[in-house]
Protein backbone atom coordinates (compact mmCIF):
# COMPACT_ATOMS: atom_id res chain seq x y z
CA UNK A 1 0.00 0.00 0.00
CA UNK A 2 1.05 3.65 -0.81
CA UNK A 3 2.81 5.11 1.91
CA UNK A 4 3.02 9.37 3.08
CA UNK A 5 6.10 10.35 4.38
CA UNK A 6 6.10 13.90 6.23
CA UNK A 7 8.95 15.79 7.22
CA UNK A 8 9.98 19.47 8.35
CA UNK A 9 8.42 19.73 11.46
CA UNK A 10 10.16 21.02 14.31
CA UNK A 11 9.90 23.84 16.84
CA UNK A 12 9.83 27.48 16.23
CA UNK A 13 9.62 31.00 17.48
CA UNK A 14 6.21 32.69 17.23
CA UNK A 15 6.97 34.41 13.49
CA UNK A 16 9.26 32.37 12.17
CA UNK A 17 8.42 29.88 9.33
CA UNK A 18 8.64 25.77 8.42
CA UNK A 19 8.25 24.27 5.42
CA UNK A 20 6.40 20.99 5.33
CA UNK A 21 6.97 18.21 3.01
CA UNK A 22 5.08 14.67 2.35
CA UNK A 23 6.08 12.02 -0.50
CA UNK A 24 4.13 9.38 -1.63
CA UNK A 25 6.03 6.08 -1.49
CA UNK A 26 5.07 5.22 -4.95
CA UNK A 27 5.96 7.65 -7.84
CA UNK A 28 3.38 6.21 -9.59
CA UNK A 29 0.88 6.88 -7.04
CA UNK A 30 -2.57 8.25 -8.78
CA UNK A 31 -4.17 10.92 -6.38
CA UNK A 32 -7.29 13.36 -6.95
CA UNK A 33 -6.52 15.68 -3.33
CA UNK A 34 -3.80 16.18 -1.15
CA UNK A 35 -3.96 17.78 2.15
CA UNK A 36 -2.66 18.99 4.97
CA UNK A 37 -4.91 18.45 8.97
CA UNK A 38 -3.89 19.53 12.27
CA UNK A 39 -4.65 17.90 15.84
CA UNK A 40 -3.63 19.84 18.85
CA UNK A 41 -3.61 18.11 22.19
CA UNK A 42 -7.40 17.78 23.49
CA UNK A 43 -8.94 19.20 20.02
CA UNK A 44 -10.26 17.63 17.10
CA UNK A 45 -8.35 17.01 13.55
CA UNK A 46 -9.14 20.39 11.30
CA UNK A 47 -8.20 21.57 8.03
CA UNK A 48 -5.60 23.46 7.08
CA UNK A 49 -5.00 23.27 3.41
CA UNK A 50 -5.36 21.40 0.38
CA UNK A 51 -5.09 20.95 -3.77
CA UNK A 52 -6.22 19.23 -6.63
CA UNK A 53 -3.91 17.20 -8.03
CA UNK A 54 -4.34 18.15 -11.92
CA UNK A 55 -5.48 21.27 -11.90
CA UNK A 56 -3.46 22.80 -8.50
CA UNK A 57 -6.90 24.64 -7.19
CA UNK A 58 -5.84 25.23 -3.59
CA UNK A 59 -8.12 25.49 -0.72
CA UNK A 60 -7.24 27.41 2.84
CA UNK A 61 -8.98 27.28 6.41
CA UNK A 62 -9.22 30.40 7.79
CA UNK A 63 -6.60 30.10 10.01
CA UNK A 64 -4.25 29.76 7.55
CA UNK A 65 -5.23 31.40 4.49
CA UNK A 66 -2.81 34.77 4.23
CA UNK A 67 0.11 32.91 6.26
CA UNK A 68 0.44 29.35 4.67
CA UNK A 69 0.94 28.26 1.33
CA UNK A 70 -0.04 24.64 -0.09
CA UNK A 71 2.11 23.49 -3.17
CA UNK A 72 3.14 20.25 -5.33
CA UNK A 73 5.35 18.76 -7.42
CA UNK A 74 3.46 16.11 -9.81
CA UNK A 75 6.77 14.43 -10.72
CA UNK A 76 7.63 14.00 -7.27
CA UNK A 77 4.13 12.87 -5.79
CA UNK A 78 5.28 15.24 -3.16
CA UNK A 79 3.10 18.02 -1.46
CA UNK A 80 4.07 20.60 0.56
CA UNK A 81 2.98 22.94 3.24
CA UNK A 82 4.93 26.52 3.62
CA UNK A 83 3.91 27.86 6.86
CA UNK A 84 4.94 31.49 7.43
CA UNK A 85 4.29 34.09 10.42
CA UNK A 86 3.90 30.76 12.95
CA UNK A 87 1.92 31.44 16.31
CA UNK A 88 1.44 29.66 18.88
CA UNK A 89 -2.11 28.58 18.13
CA UNK A 90 -0.36 26.53 15.46
CA UNK A 91 1.27 24.26 17.65
CA UNK A 92 0.01 20.67 16.61
CA UNK A 93 0.92 17.19 14.94
CA UNK A 94 0.59 18.56 11.18
CA UNK A 95 -0.78 15.44 9.14
CA UNK A 96 -0.62 14.87 5.22
CA UNK A 97 -3.52 13.44 3.59
CA UNK A 98 -4.57 12.25 0.05
CA UNK A 99 -7.64 11.00 -1.69
CA UNK A 100 -6.70 8.48 -3.87
CA UNK A 101 -10.24 6.56 -4.27
CA UNK A 102 -12.45 9.71 -5.42
CA UNK A 103 -14.57 11.00 -3.00
CA UNK A 104 -16.23 13.46 -5.15
CA UNK A 105 -19.75 14.06 -3.14
CA UNK A 106 -17.51 14.97 0.32
CA UNK A 107 -15.95 18.65 0.70
CA UNK A 108 -12.07 19.55 0.26
CA UNK A 109 -12.22 20.38 3.80
CA UNK A 110 -13.61 17.09 4.95
CA UNK A 111 -11.21 14.26 6.92
CA UNK A 112 -13.64 11.33 5.56
CA UNK A 113 -12.72 12.64 2.20
CA UNK A 114 -9.20 11.38 2.35
CA UNK A 115 -8.45 7.33 2.35
CA UNK A 116 -4.45 7.89 3.02
CA UNK A 117 -2.68 9.71 5.78
CA UNK A 118 0.41 10.38 6.76
CA UNK A 119 2.23 9.55 10.31
CA UNK A 120 1.95 13.42 11.34
CA UNK A 121 4.83 15.94 12.10
CA UNK A 122 4.99 17.95 15.07
CA UNK A 123 5.19 21.22 14.54
CA UNK A 124 5.51 23.56 18.37
CA UNK A 125 5.53 27.28 18.05
CA UNK A 126 6.98 29.15 20.95
CA UNK A 127 5.73 32.77 22.18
Amino acid sequence: QVQLVESGGGLVQAGGSLRLSCAASERTFSVYTMGWFRQAPGKEREFVAAITWSAGTTYYSGSSKGRFTISRDNAENTVYLQMNSLKPEDTAVYYCAAESVRRTILLISTARKYDLWGQGTQVTVSS
